[in-house]
């Protein structure tokens, strides 16, 4: 299997898509009970201040960053500054970015709790969660490494609707890598321009980096979230199946297919459907899915 990201290639199959949504649950460390994003306490007269913080699968590191901020009540960027001197226990491909290893969960917060506290906790969650053995040896199964792994896991978290299909878009990933195939994945497109975005333009697929997984090869060179278990299964046992491309028709219609024309009218019956809800769209997130002598189409995200 290709993990690695040779030199920019020029090669343009297909794509695929379909509409994000946002994973809601959460791994509880502390307890088993689903909690807000912040579990408040008060004492009689005393001011509220939260107990407990939730951080959800799926979420980037700038978005834990930003809730550790405002659950200890500190000006926006002070986690992130706080990364220098956290000393995280990151595997050595992390090159010190924890993207990927902050694990979704609800993580106490007392008197005691800083920044560097909290992120410490989550980094050494996940490095629990990552080393049991199920995960090891379904990464060595499936001839990768862990770091390889959660970043798989990573794209499944971000690309997949529901946890049902989650082990599809598993099989979808291995089943390109494995073809020499470009992933061809908005999710990571939307990472590079920091953004979350349903639509992708044929001019964002041209963008120079790494994390364009339409021009480059193989795995981008981080994950692009932090997963959660659920993911993370998946990603070492994918889903059996030839599955190469899949797109959202519309909420809970997700098709996946192995045949590039399949996919032609599965994006044919999403456009269709697209502009019957909105009379007037806009050409500017026309997306272009041609490949060498074939039409183009407009496909989700």
């Amino acid at each position: 299997m290709q993990m690695n990201t040779p030199p920019r290639s020029t090669i343009r199959l297909t794509r695929r898509g379909r509409v994000a949504l946002i994973a809601t649950g959460a791994v509880v460390v502390a307890t088993a009970v689903a909690v807000p994003l912040l579990t408040l306490t008060k004492e009689d007269d005393e001011e509220t201040r939260p107990t407990s913080l939730v951080i959800r699968e799926g979420w980037r590191t700038g978005q834990v960053y930003e809730a550790v901020d405002m659950a200890l009540a500190l000006p926006l960027g002070s986690t992130k500054k706080s990364l220098a001197k956290a000393d995280l226990k990151l595997p050595n491909d992390a090159e010190g970015n924890p993207e990927g290893y902050l694990y979704p969960a609800t993580y106490p917060l007392d008197k005691t709790a800083t920044p560097e506290s909290l992120l410490a906790l989550m980094v050494n969650t996940a490095n629990k969660k990552f080393s049991g053995s199920p995960v090891t040896a379904g990464a060595q199964r499936n001839a990768m490494n862990i770091y390889q792994a959660v970043t798989i896991a990573s794209i499944i978290q971000a690309e997949a609707v529901t946890k049902a299909d989650m082990g599809k878009v598993a099989r979808v990933i291995f089943n390109r890598l494995e073809r020499g195939m470009p992933l061809q994945m908005d999710s990571t497109l939307n990472y590079a321009l920091n953004r979350f975005t349903p639509t992708t333009t044929t001019n964002d697929t041209k963008l120079e980096s790494p994390y364009n997984s339409y021009q480059r090869m193989g795995l981008p060179p981080t994950p692009i979230a932090n997963p959660g278990e659920a993911a993370m299964r998946a990603a070492i046992n994918p889903t059996p199946g030839g599955w190469l491309y899949f797109v959202t028709v519309k909420p809970g219609d997700t098709r996946f297919t192995a045949s590039y024309e399949e996919q032609q009218r599965n994006v044919a019956e999403f456009n269709r459907l697209r502009r019957s809800a909105s009379p007037s769209p806009s050409n500017s997130n026309a997306i272009s899915t041609s490949v060498p002598g074939s039409p183009s189409a407009s496909t989700p995200r």
